[in-house]
């Protein structure tokens, strides 16, 4: 054999590019000079891929280093690995254009870094740079102390989710697996968070009707305030129209203050030996747990150091403590809830939705002013599902007249819907505001199924919340028995003297923090 035909033999790089470059294999199109995005949307399982549509063409280096959003290193949400980033500008990208925060004040600040705790930036970054802060060692340590009675509750986001970390196709329900997992770990008690979803909306919708009927004394239209990013966005940028806010805690917050009083006396369990645990989709509740305002059992006790929630974590978080301990999710048995904080219904299931705050308080709503239960169409109130960043309905209630909605997700949104409060062009009377794009369920601790995130992934999450919601035995939260309960042995109604002492809260204007540019 000659040399010419052993080199012409010889498997070289240059050689084989160029046959693996004149290849089409089947549902693969292989582009050597750059980023190519020619499969179809239905063979990629994230959607569009990892960059944003202005980004999808090819291009050198330089254009793709774009720099990063600022991050305070005592962010109690999220953190970053300097070794991993790579200045692609992604997070940058979602902070300013998806959520309005980076790019949308001026300078001087004053003592802080603005951040809303989100998280999108940890769902955008390619290279997992950006990450939640982790407080993996903090449960496994207070589980390993004897002293400690370790509860945990999981948010109704999580359970549609937390599968596609084992494997699994997105929005696969897995929350009596997640249950068991629980359990394994060596957590005292499992709670759900849709007790405290259903006791939210108990709260919220009567002070909605004291609002509209004029007994209470605050501005229309009543914003939601589940969602701590969006509460620390309206905070910082639009502190004027706290006063719309509604004043109940989050569910997170609400099960916190009830776990340290209402359980601590049932189980007769002293408060300081209660450690709070909570699984969020969500890094903004990392902050929220640590604001000054969210020790009120620490009150009710009069004792000090006391905080309703010791620790969250996130979907991420616990799918590693999960894997740690060689637990397989998918082959556990499905196992139930403990009771007292355990029931919950079909309406706070689609907590973990865009939309599904207010079609849980519009059914509720309903019943309290009527006493008479929902017409069939409010649990199908389809005008305020889905991914339409703003979207309004009109409900007729007997002795009332017609109650005008909205709702948004994405804070890009929630400014439309706040510019037009502000004009005084707001016709509505309830306000949802999430501050992640699909509400709860693309939360910023949800597993990264696709960079960025895709609305294939969000649709197929909340659409396993709307089928739980029609399959369940129960699907207003004025049906809950264990919140009747705790109203009949503990609260006695919703907005008496203990449950505003406990389940409401006030808001920070931090407007004074940023010079915060207009709209």
């Amino acid at each position: 054999m000659d040399d010419q035909v052993k080199e012409d033999k010889q498997v070289t790089r240059r050689s084989f590019l160029k046959m693996m470059g004149g290849l089409s294999l089947a549902g693969i199109t292989i582009g050597l000079t750059g980023c190519s995005n020619t499969t179809t949307m239905a063979e990629q399982a994230g959607g569009d891929g990892w960059l944003p549509q202005q980004y999808q063409g090819r291009g050198n280096w330089p254009a793709q280093v774009r720099g990063r959003v600022p991050i305070d290193p005592d962010n109690p949400s999220i953190v970053r690995d300097d070794q991993k980033c790579i200045l692609c500008g992604q997070c940058m990208e979602v902070c300013t254009r998806v959520q309005t925060v980076a790019g949308h004040y001026g300078m001087p600040m004053a003592d802080d870094i603005i951040c809303v705790n989100c998280g999108q930036c940890t769902l955008w970054c390619p290279t997992a740079a950006i990450t939640e802060r982790d407080d993996t060692q903090k449960v496994t340590q207070a589980i390993n102390d004897p002293n400690k009675h370790v509860i945990v509750q999981t948010a109704p986001a999580t359970r549609v989710a937390l599968g596609e970390e084992f494997g699994l196709p997105p929005g696969t329900w897995v929350v009596g697996q997640q249950v068991a997992a629980l359990k394994r770990l060596g957590f005292d008690a499992v709670f759900d968070t849709n007790f405290t979803a259903d006791l939210t909306i108990m709260e919220e919708a009567t002070e909605l009707i004291k609002r509209v009927t004029g007994e209470i004394n605050a501005p229309l239209p009543q914003f939601t305030s589940c969602s701590p990013g969006w509460v620390k966005f309206c905070e910082y940028f639009y502190p004027d129209l706290l006063p719309h806010m509604s004043s109940c805690k989050s569910p997170q917050q609400m099960l916190g203050a009830v776990a340290k009083t209402y359980y601590a006396k049932v189980k007769n369990i002293k408060p300081e030996n209660i450690v709070s645990v909570s699984i969020m989709p969500c890094t903004a509740k990392k902050f929220e747990a640590q604001r000054p305002e969210m020790n009120d059992s620490a009150h009710y006790w009069h004792k000090k150091d006391i905080q309703d929630v010791d620790v969250v974590l996130t979907t991420r978080e616990l799918a590693r403590l999960i894997k740690q301990q060689k637990i397989d999710l998918s082959k556990l048995p499905e196992e139930n809830y403990d009771p007292i904080m355990g029931e919950g219904t079909g309406g706070a299931i689609i907590f973990g939705a865009t939309g599904g705050v207010m079609e849980a308080a519009v059914r509720s709503a309903y019943f309290l002013i009527t006493k008479q239960q929902p017409p069939a169409d409010l649990f199908n109130l389809t005008p305020v599902r889905y991914l339409e960043g703003v979207k309004e309905a009109a409900v007729e209630v007997p002795g009332v007249g017609t109650v005008k909605v909205a709702v948004c997700h994405g804070l890009s949104n929630a400014r439309q819907v706040l510019d037009a409060v502000r004009a005084g062009n707001a016709p509505w009377h309830f306000v949802e505001f999430m501050s992640c794009p699909g509400g709860c369920i693309n939360g910023g601790g949800q597993p990264r199924s696709s960079v960025p995130p895709s609305d294939e992934i969000r649709m197929a999450r909340i659409n396993s919340l709307y089928q739980a919601d029609a399959k369940a035995p129960l699907r207003a939260s004025h049906e809950n028995s264990e919140i009747l309960a705790i109203y009949e042995k503990f609260l006695q109604h919703p907005m008496s003297e203990l449950s505003e002492e406990l389940l409401h809260t006030s808001y920070t204007d931090r407007g004074k923090k940023i010079n915060a540019l207009t709209s």
